[in-house]
């Protein structure tokens, strides 16, 4: 699969805000709309966890051409912890409880918006990393945090 760019990004905004649903750009996926240097194979979205917005999820993944099986809509559905998607256009990994960040209100209340795209401020993106503790996300805190302190520098983003 090719790397996540910009013009799926788009389309994912684009159906998650016909279909209404709260979610956040979070991982790597978020750190790049805010700028950071890098790439991902996959999106990786925070969803907030509620029967109506599981709901919404799956008919948006619906128009924007995803397969699911019956399972996997009814994991999106009741909100399982993380729910991985390829059978898309695009990898999509769906995360309702993202290790690090105890709520979806809180990430939410402390989110940016970068051109309409809901992202997780970079402090929540690095506290899910590093509670993952995976040696790929070990392996990319140093530059994440470098990034950070660039970001909140030159675009006058607050420290939580």
């Amino acid at each position: 699969m090719a790397a996540f760019d910009y013009r799926q990004a788009l389309e994912v905004r684009e159906a998650f805000a016909r279909r209404g649903v709260r979610y956040l750009f979070i991982g790597k996926s978020g750190a790049i709309l805010l700028g950071f240097p890098d790439t991902t194979q996959d999106a990786d979205l925070f969803v907030e966890k509620s029967p109506e917005n599981g709901h919404a999820v799956v008919a948006a993944l619906g128009d924007l051409t995803f397969t699911l099986t019956d399972a996997q809509r009814a994991e999106i559905e009741r909100g399982k912890d993380f729910v991985q998607i390829r059978t898309g256009p695009f990898d999509l990994d769906l995360v309702f409880a993202p290790d690090g960040i105890d709520r979806f209100a809180d990430a939410w209340a402390r989110h940016v918006d970068v051109e309409g795209f809901p992202v997780c401020h970079p402090d929540d993106i690095i506290a899910s990393k590093a509670a993952a503790n995976r040696v790929k996300d070990r392996e990319s805190l140093p530059r994440l945090r470098a990034f950070r302190e660039y970001w909140i520098e030159t675009r006058g983003g607050r420290s939580q």
